[in-house]
């Protein structure tokens, strides 16, 4: 698995972060979520879904 996260798209609501945080964090100097992990996690996929702009790809 393969997580990327699109940052000129992240609105920097930090589902993610707290849905995912093994994967997720947010980046407090630039205000949007960055990732950590990029091989992810099973519940990348979850972050993924939850991200109301879509912004972060799974990739298996």
């Amino acid at each position: 698995m393969h997580v990327t996260l699109a940052k000129d798209e992240c609105i920097g609501c930090g589902v993610c972060a707290q849905v995912c945080p093994d994967v997720f964090c947010m980046n407090d100097d630039a205000g949007v979520s960055e990732v950590i992990r990029p091989e992810g996690a099973e519940c990348a996929k979850e972050a993924a879904d939850s991200c109301p702009v879509g912004c972060i790809s799974v990739e298996e």
